[in-house]
């Protein structure tokens, strides 16, 4: 798995595949205050972004890949 959790943090690492987005899901429905950190984050599949659309979490670093970056920032930022 590539998403770490911690007690009020998750942190992607590499590829967020489809296969983390159930676990994504649980986790942050359980820990409504948690921040995100998508620094890391190499590539994100989009039911990932879908919990993250729904979820609303405070998103503590973007990633580092510009291209990644920019249409995550467009897709979580319009849902504020």
């Amino acid at each position: 798995m590539s998403i770490e959790f911690n007690e009020e943090e998750v942190t992607f690492r590499g590829v967020a595949s489809v296969e983390d987005a159930e676990v994504l899901l649980d986790w942050l429905q359980k820990n409504p205050a948690a921040t995100v950190q998508l620094g890391p984050c190499s590539h994100l599949h989009t039911a990932n972004l879908q919990v993250l659309m729904a979820a609303h979490p405070t998103i503590a670093s973007w990633p580092e890949n510009p291209e990644l970056r920019a249409w995550l920032e467009i897709a979580l930022k319009s849902e504020l």
